[in-house]
């Protein structure tokens, strides 16, 4: 009988040791989901996420979630070196700037068959912000995009035209344009421009819609410089805030600042539109990713869902401004309401290596807007070298 026992006794301390080697969950703890992000400490965002992680633990009894900040300027290189290496976190926040490379090089999962059937509450703009070549790389949460902030006690009715956008200047209205191939692509598309054909080709200079543009960019341009306003969104952040400059091209990211310092007199409107229709300003998508090397992209992925389910994202909205990229969210707010109209002109940030062809030839725009180059010499110079 005493052998029996010993017997039994030993196989279930041995089960229990192997249970454990093997990452099973332990009784007290669970599944365990190691998850990064890159909010600045002590920001709206961390706050915000923190109050929804606490949340977590009471509505996912059965996952625990390590959390670790990583600052932004780190998380990428610190992310796909420990991928490389075969660890890395569960899984991590962050913009889909680099998603397209990331993805390529085997850095991030396709959770394609894994989230499948699981994203009817999400739109379709920010799910083709989580997708590579027809393949789902995230779960998107917010969306982002360069739109017109105003102070309302400063301007009654923002410009709906670039026409009246002009206007407004030429009339001694302080704008803060932030000028630059990043926060000013939208104008292209206003003009009717194309940077890329469907086949990823430059064709910026076939037809005249990215010079035009340029043209303009380059009347409004010598605009602000008579006039010394600031001519970047870095620039024009106290002018704005402090109630000098009446309005400001940049994008949602830094609603915080701006709301913090205007309150109620904060506006927000679309980039005007243009002879060709709306402005088409990049659309990125703030959105979590699934590490390669995981055992437990099942977990992570319940993980995600949640954090980007209604009420977690009701908290991101409402407390750090994000604009969420679930539409069953209850909008109450006129400035997150206001993004998302005017995201629905957003030209979805490409995920091809070919972005890389507009970066490297078409930001070298003082040639125009400073050294005096025609604005449609400048496209076609800069054409032919992206095509070379």
């Amino acid at each position: 009988m005493k052998k029996s026992l010993w017997t039994l006794l030993s196989l279930v301390l041995i089960t229990s040791v192997l249970l454990t080697a093997c990452g099973a969950p332990s009784a007290g703890g669970g599944t365990e989901v190691t998850f990064w992000h890159a909010y600045g400490t002590g920001s709206a965002e961390e706050v915000a996420l923190t109050k929804v992680l606490e949340q977590a633990k009471t509505d996912l009894p059965d996952i625990t979630i390590n959390v670790l900040q990583v600052p932004f300027n780190d998380i990428y290189n610190k992310y796909r070196t420990d991928v490389a290496a075969g660890a890395g976190p569960d899984m991590f926040i962050a913009p889909n700037d680099s998603l397209g490379d990331d993805a390529r090089n085997g850095l991030i999962a396709d959770i394609t068959e894994l989230a499948a059937g699981k994203l009817g509450d999400y739109g379709q703009l920010s799910i083709d912000g989580m997708s590579v070549e027809g393949k789902l790389y995230g779960i998107p949460e917010s969306l982002k995009a360069v739109v017109f902030w105003y102070n309302k006690d400063l301007i009654d009715t923002p410009p709906a035209t670039t026409d009246e956008l002009k206007a407004l200047m030429e009339g001694g209205t302080e704008v803060s344009i932030s000028y630059g191939c990043y926060h000013h692509f939208g104008f292209f598309g206003a003009y009717g421009g194309q940077v890329f054909d469907e086949n990823w080709k430059v064709v910026a200079d076939q037809g005249t819609g990215v010079s035009d543009a340029m043209a303009y960019l380059n009347d409004l341009y010598q605009i602000s410089k008579a006039n010394s306003w600031p001519k970047n969104d870095s620039d024009g952040l106290a002018p704005f805030t402090e109630g000098t400059a009446a309005a400001i091209t940049n994008g949602n990211w830094a609603m915080g600042d701006y709301r913090t310092a205007l309150g109620d007199k904060l506006g927000v409107a679309p980039l005007p539109a243009g002879p060709a229709g709306p402005a088409t300003p990049f659309l990125g998508v703030d959105g979590f990713y699934f590490n390669p090397n995981s055992t437990n992209k099942e977990a992570a992925l319940q993980v995600a869902l949640y954090l980007t389910g209604k009420a977690a994202q009701e908290t991101m909205m409402n407390e750090a401004g994000h604009v969420p990229a679930n539409t069953t969210v209850e909008v109450t707010d006129p400035l997150i309401q206001g993004l998302l109209d005017a995201f629905q002109n957003g030209y979805v940030r490409p995920q091809v290596p070919q972005l890389g062809l507009y970066w490297s030839n078409f930001c070298n725009t003082d040639e125009v807007f400073e050294k005096g180059t025609a604005a449609a010499d400048y496209i076609k110079a800069a054409s032919e070298a992206a095509n070379k």
